[in-house]
């Protein structure tokens, strides 16, 4: 019996702790945001950044790809599908707008 009180005093003492020391991260919301763009960015920059990022992301996919097998490498290929997807999207979205103008 003196073992399971133990056991119980040291799950008792562990979740403590953990309230404690790692309390629950807040849940994201439109006040608490990862990041943000800096004031005075306009939507065209944004815009080229986020096509930026999305060449970096398939690049990354298509390198990691390559080092992989099998359903692995299935999965990292049609991230970068999805990737490039959204790409040719945004793309397409720039190419209208310019000859709009």
């Amino acid at each position: 019996m003196k073992k399971d009180e133990t056991d119980l005093d040291s799950e008792a003492a562990r979740r403590a702790l953990d309230y404690y020391l790692n309390p629950t991260p807040p849940r994201p919301n439109l006040d608490n945001k990862v990041w943000t763009l800096q004031p005075g960015v306009s939507i065209g920059e944004a815009h080229d950044h986020a096509l930026a990022l999305l060449r970096c992301a398939a690049a990354t996919a298509h390198e990691t790809a390559t080092h992989q097998d099998g359903m692995t490498r299935e999965v990292t290929l049609a991230l970068m599908h999805m990737v490039n997807m959204a790409r040719s999207l945004l793309e397409h979205k720039k190419a209208v707008m310019t000859d709009d103008r």
